[in-house]
């Protein structure tokens, strides 16, 4: 039977700040482990994977890129340890906070953008500081761009609290409605969802979030681009 890992961010907003943690390794590969629990997050979403280390009794090894595939691989850059180890997990904390910074500002680009315009999240990639987003339908002029920037700025500055929670997938339905955070996406067979919310906001989303929108910074639009028909692309810096 495969080993799925258990993700410990996943919990609430606090547990997205959990930097170190220890586990036992369930499987192992030439270059690659899989652990019982883990607060590293494996890439998808648009969220870049995290990396840091693992330790055990006698050796270590860099964590450089987790999948979910096979329930959870955590490939490593040095030895492997042996199933049944117990090992110490260590976050690189900088590069999973810039990503936390940066995936709860694009949730509220999106609630910006959505707001004025109906305009639906297509695609997204963040990195440590700065991240991009597609927006469709629609088309922005210079004027556009400097309103959603502001407008983000002052959301951003009411230090409005995220939160972390489940809901069914009908609840979910009910409060923020199925185009809004395109639930026709999901598997029918999705009947629970982890939901981020920034204040009134609600949306379906399985990233790592900042618990208070004052941990953000400044929002910088740098770039606008048409990415086809009525397909918008915001890149932006936090600062």
């Amino acid at each position: 039977m495969r080993t799925m890992t258990e993700y410990l961010y996943m919990k609430d907003a606090d547990s997205c700040y959990i930097k170190e943690f220890k586990a036992v390794v369930k499987d192992t590969g030439e270059d690659w482990v899989i652990l019982d629990r883990s607060a590293f997050y494996p890439e998808g979403g648009g969220q870049p994977t995290d990396r840091g280390k693992i330790e055990w009794d006698g050796g270590e090894a860099n964590v450089v890129r987790v999948t979910k595939r096979d329930g959870g691989r955590h490939y490593l850059e040095g030895a492997v340890p042996p199933k049944g180890t117990e090992v110490q997990g260590t976050i690189d904390w900088k590069r999973r906070y810039g990503h936390m910074r940066a995936h709860t500002s694009q949730h509220i680009i999106s609630a910006v953008v959505w707001d004025k315009w109906q305009a639906k999240t297509v695609g997204n990639q963040i990195h440590e500081a700065r991240a991009r987003i597609d927006l469709h339908p629609l088309k922005l002029t210079e004027e556009d761009v400097k309103w959603v920037e502001e407008e983000c700025n002052r959301r951003i500055s009411q230090n409005i609290d995220v939160k972390i929670y489940e809901l069914s997938r009908e609840e979910a339905e009910e409060k923020a409605g199925v185009e809004r955070c395109n639930m026709e996406l999901l598997p029918a067979s999705v009947k629970k969802l982890r939901i981020v919310q920034v204040g009134d906001e609600i949306c379906p989303c399985a990233g790592t979030h900042v618990k208070n929108t004052s941990e953000i910074g400044t929002l910088k639009i740098t770039k606008k681009e048409s990415k086809g028909k009525m397909r918008a692309r915001i890149t932006y810096e936090l600062v």
